[in-house]
């Protein structure tokens, strides 16, 4: 399936449906601006001055004037020496949304990039010729040097390219393909590696599993409050009209709305001893309203950045109609560290809120059902070790949880003195995801499994809906059994988007 992309007015969908696996094509209408943006970088190298990345050397080495006889070997000498990334190969989705991130900043005409040479890019992803791409050596300023120069010498025919999972040489896979490696022109091997594509890559796949990791929290939370004989009073409109953040109104409504036509909850609406509800239970609005609102707060700051330019320099033309060159900081990735700090605090929340329910469903004191959710306990341990594996993986997310935008380390011989961090805070947020997502899984099951002691009461249609897509893959829990294989097919069905299918037509809060 193919996505077109209109730079400069991309939005989150667009960058959502590439990294559900769409295929991105460039809009027609950037084809002159990208052509008048080259022919202006061979006018400002005819007037023969020094102008900063198209005949000068880089980063501390500015003060070096470049002869035109080596011109073509300063941009392809730039790729080769920045590909020191180390590490483990990014993820390929990870590495076609940079592509594409790349591909959209470039086709607006100020990079000073040859329309064959962003032809050759978009044909690579097209083609599905994905750079391998070492994951560590960014410190997200001046840009994603490292990251973004191994996926330019790909394009030089270096390296190594991923096509349909098997990994060759980038020179024979582009041959393979019908394609020639790329010769670099003025100032484009520093406009294609320079840039926050790599941080922002990442924390826009952190961004779309944290949006669907938020939506099975909610139906896995409303699980496990009609599991609990939890009261859905606190979901009554009221309460959050009052407090009138719009995130947690959204999220009240979707409980209200999940729990609709509950048996079991209609079962103890009298004679129940109890007055409020754990926090866990309770407080489910306030907590996932305000990660709703953090994720959509993280998703404008992504959006804005994926329609921006951020390489250095850029060209423009004066008032007098004279292309010029401007160095600036356009790549300084500091927008990019402060969402994906958010997004980590988020996926934090929403791991550590279904954690507590666990725990709460597991303990009789708390919720009146067998201990450890086993019909018998002491034999069997039932859910006892699932809830500490999910308590593990809780306490690693708020560990990777420190903010990264506040470390920085000088690089460049002090030239690059302050550093956004951004491509550490961002990197982390797939593998917090992970955790996250088993963690729901655990509590989905779990809340499952409670729900069975009810019987033959019954939740309400959704929530039903919810216990036949868990039992279709897992059975109830009579006596304990290799647990493992249960933990992973249910935490597929918290990452798949399958228990958001299974609520419909409840509709889940999105991020726009």
């Amino acid at each position: 399936m193919t996505h077109v992309l209109v730079p400069g007015e991309t939005t989150l969908a667009d960058w959502r449906a590439i990294w559900r696996g769409a295929v991105p094509a460039l809009h027609p209408s950037c084809r002159a601006g990208v052509a008048a943006g080259a022919a202006a970088v061979a006018v400002i190298l005819a007037r023969g001055e020094p102008v900063y990345g198209i005949n000068t050397g880089f980063g501390k080495l500015a003060s070096i004037r470049i002869g035109d006889d080596a011109l073509e070997a300063l941009q392809r000498n730039i790729v080769l020496s920045h590909a020191a990334g180390v590490g483990s190969p990014m993820p390929v989705p990870v590495v076609r949304l940079m592509m594409a991130l790349k591909l959209a900043s470039l086709a607006q005409g100020v990079s000073g990039v040859r329309p064959a040479t962003l032809a050759l890019l978009e044909t690579m992803l097209q083609r599905d010729l994905i750079p391998l791409v070492p994951a560590q050596g960014s410190v997200g300023a001046s840009g994603d040097l490292a990251p973004l120069a191994h996926m330019v010498a790909a394009m030089l025919g270096v390296g190594d390219i991923i096509t349909a999972g098997v990994t060759r040489p980038a020179g024979a896979a582009l041959a393979a393909s019908g394609l020639a490696p790329v010769v670099l022109g003025p100032k484009e091997g520093l406009a294609l590696l320079n840039g926050t594509q790599f941080s922002t890559a990442y924390a826009l796949a952190g961004l779309f599993e944290a949006e669907r990791l938020l939506g099975a929290g909610l139906v896995s939370g409303a699980l496990s409050t009609d599991a609990a004989r939890g009261s859905d009073t606190p979901f009554d409109p009221r309460i959050h009209a009052v407090r009138r953040h719009q995130g947690q109104i959204e999220v009240a409504g979707t409980l209200r709305e999940l729990m609709t036509g509950s048996a079991i909850r209609a079962s103890h609406l009298s004679g129940d001893e109890r007055v409020q509800d754990p926090y866990c239970l309770r407080c489910q609005p306030q907590v996932m309203g305000a990660v709703l609102t953090l994720l959509r707060q993280a998703g404008a700051t992504l959006a804005t950045e994926a329609n921006g330019v951020t390489d250095n320099p850029l060209i423009f033309v004066d008032a007098e109609g004279r292309p010029e060159a401007l160095s600036g900081g356009n790549f300084h990735a500091e927008p990019v560290a402060f969402a994906a700090d958010m997004l980590a605090l988020a996926l934090c929340e929403i791991g550590s809120l279904a954690e507590r329910r666990l725990a709460m469903l597991i303990d009789p004191a708390l919720s009146g059902l067998p201990a450890f959710l086993t019909p018998r306990p002491g034999l069997n341990s039932g859910f006892m070790i699932p809830q500490v594996t999910a308590a593990a993986l809780v306490s690693e997310n708020k560990q990777r949880a420190f903010p990264a935008s506040v470390d920085s380390i000088p690089t460049s011989a002090n030239q690059e003195d302050h550093v956004s961090m951004a491509a550490h805070g961002a990197r982390r947020l797939l593998e917090m995801a992970a955790n996250t997502g088993a963690v729901l899984g655990i509590e989905v099951l779990a809340a499952a499994q409670a729900c069975d002691f009810h019987a033959p009461l019954k939740s309400s249609a959704p929530l039903e809906a919810v216990r036949a897509v868990v039992r279709a893959v897992v059975p109830h829990l009579d006596e304990d059994r290799y647990f493992a294989p249960d933990i992973a097919a249910a935490t597929l069905l918290v990452r798949s988007g399958a228990l958001a299918d299974a609520v419909a037509p409840v509709c889940l809060p999105l991020l726009g």
